[in-house]
């Protein structure tokens, strides 16, 4: 579906946590050309007003998306301005640590499990209300391959992301009565800054060199290339199509045919 083309995001009410960077910005962006408003939050306000200028006639909110009390201000200042809520896109993550097991502090494991999870929650519970006054509520979840996948090293983020996968099929049965639908896009290995982070972090963990590292992963990949953000955002707009109506309680793998994390 071509995102240029016709009406079908006109005039969509979207927010998009952690819209300032990576596939959230992507999202954003894709639903603005599309002709949706958007409001987005971050936690910091420098990345904010750079992403904002590529937002026309969109909004923005300093916000942890973690914490209750700036969710809470997030959204009165975005519902405020955008007059209700059509889509709510659950974007905030963190990659966490690259350490085995044992190696893994309390205080690590709870900021990955807070940012990652709690953040879906604190959103959503807000949103809900709005979306049931759109008539045509979507709820975008991003989870990640790692949400399906087994992650060696990364055990607290793909104990998150398997988390936003239960949390989306439970939500699909809860919303579907309002016809709100609840969907989940797990990305592969995205062709992102914070993509080669991790592999570069991941590297250095296995005593490998960033090449080898890539290397070894995109050798499971059945396109044997990265994700690019773009496809992420189509994904996106798709779900919140009048052609993604009947999908609800779906994980979109947009992965390129991965098959094991390593």
């Amino acid at each position: 579906m071509d995102e240029h083309t016709g009406d079908a995001w006109r005039g969509l009410r979207v927010m998009v946590s952690a819209g300032a960077s990576g596939i959230g910005l992507a999202i954003a962006q894709a639903f603005a050309r599309a002709g949706a408003r958007v409001h987005i939050s971050d936690i910091a306000a420098g990345p904010l007003a750079v992403a904002l200028e590529t937002l026309p006639g969109g909004g923005a909110c300093v916000a942890d998306a973690s914490d209750a009390a700036a969710v809470d201000s997030w959204f009165r200042t975005a519902l405020a301005d955008l007059g209700g809520l059509d889509v709510l896109v659950n974007n905030a993550g963190i990659a966490g640590p690259t350490a085995g097991i044992e190696n893994i502090e309390p205080e690590q494991w709870d900021q990955v499990m807070a940012v990652n999870l709690r953040s879906q929650f604190l959103c959503t519970r807000l949103a809900v209300p709005a979306l049931r006054q759109s008539g045509r509520g979507v709820i975008i979840n991003l989870s990640s391959v790692a949400g399906r996948l087994g992650y060696p090293l990364r055990t607290p983020y793909a104990a998150s992301k398997w988390a936003v996968v239960g949390l989306t099929q439970s939500l699909a049965l809860e919303l579907g009565g309002d016809d709100i639908t609840v969907n989940a896009i797990l990305p592969g290995i995205v062709d992102s800054e914070r993509s080669r982070t991790v592999t570069e972090t991941k590297a250095r963990a296995r005593g490998v060199s960033v090449a080898e590292q890539e290397a070894l992963i995109l050798g499971n990949v059945a396109l044997h290339r990265k994700v690019p953000l773009q496809d992420v955002a189509a994904t996106a707009l798709f779900l919140a199509s009048p052609a993604g109506r009947s999908f609800t309680g779906q994980n979109f793998n947009v992965c390129a045919g991965i098959q094991t994390l390593i």
